[in-house]
């Protein structure tokens, strides 16, 4: 009887290989797909815009682009200097002009990948304000974004670039005198309000 159950029991894993086996014959190979050509997965993803980042405490009040000019007026009369800034705090850098916004305004300008917080301390652009010159940057600042150098003793920047396009972002209006919104020529008069 032994020997009939070694039978049996050899018999039974030769037909469990034989099942096994047959449902493995059974189950068809994956087949592998042909590779396609990369997808363009940037084609996807919406063309990036220029960074306009700010701090996430502070909050987007008004954005737009113009041209930029610079000045910087110290009181000393060099250059067009037309004397002390109209906020009456000494010139410095960070320190812009608006022919139209608030004075205390805050906010960003964007030039060529390169960024700087600015106030408005003064009134300008005269002029050129009515041409589209919507902001003064202070010329050190200006000097940073083109890459060009200040100086101190002429007040100029070195280089022949005296306008440049800016974006800009607005986080705080000021309480001082002006207008809040896109900007104005200082021909309207806006400054005064």
């Amino acid at each position: 009887m032994r020997g009939n159950r070694r039978l049996t029991a050899a018999a039974t894993l030769v037909g469990a290989a034989a099942v096994t086996a047959s449902l493995v014959a059974a189950v068809p190979a994956p087949v592998e797909q042909p590779v396609n050509e990369a997808v363009n997965v940037s084609a996807a993803i919406p063309a990036r815009q220029p960074s306009l980042a700010i701090p996430a405490h502070e909050e987007v009040l008004l954005q737009g682009s113009t041209t930029g000019s610079y000045f910087w007026d110290d009181a000393s009369g060099r250059q067009g200097d037309t004397g002390l800034p109209a906020i009456g705090k000494p010139m410095r850098q960070g320190m812009f002009a608006s022919p139209s916004w608030p004075l205390g305004t805050e906010g960003y300008i964007f030039y060529k990948g390169k960024k700087a917080k600015f106030f408005i301390g003064d009134r300008g652009p005269g002029v050129p304000s009515n041409s589209g010159v919507m902001l003064d940057i202070d010329g050190k600042t200006f000097a940073e974004l083109t890459g060009t150098t200040w100086n101190e003793n002429t007040l100029t920047v070195s280089g022949d670039l005296g306008h440049i396009p800016i974006q800009y972002v607005v986080t705080k209006w000021g309480d001082g005198p002006g207008l809040r919104g896109e900007p104005v020529p200082f021909s309207s008069g806006a400054w005064r309000s």
